[in-house]
């Protein structure tokens, strides 16, 4: 998957200490990236919207 156009950000359910950081690119249509920050044009996670939103109702925390 093509992933050229995605604009990443951090996710605000990553750690602050600088170590732990998740990207989510969610402006491509019909999928949602996720990648490693340290590791950026490393490999990427791939999900559907739908399935995205499930995946995030799942976190802990999350009230």
């Amino acid at each position: 998957m093509d992933l050229t156009g995605a604009r990443w950000r951090k996710s605000s359910r990553s750690s602050g200490n600088g170590g732990d950081c998740v990207e989510v690119a969610d402006n491509l249509p019909g999928v949602v990236g996720v990648r490693d920050s340290k590791d950026p044009t490393g490999p990427a996670l791939v999900f559907g919207p739908p399935s995205w939103r499930a995946f995030v109702a799942q976190l802990p925390g999350r009230d």
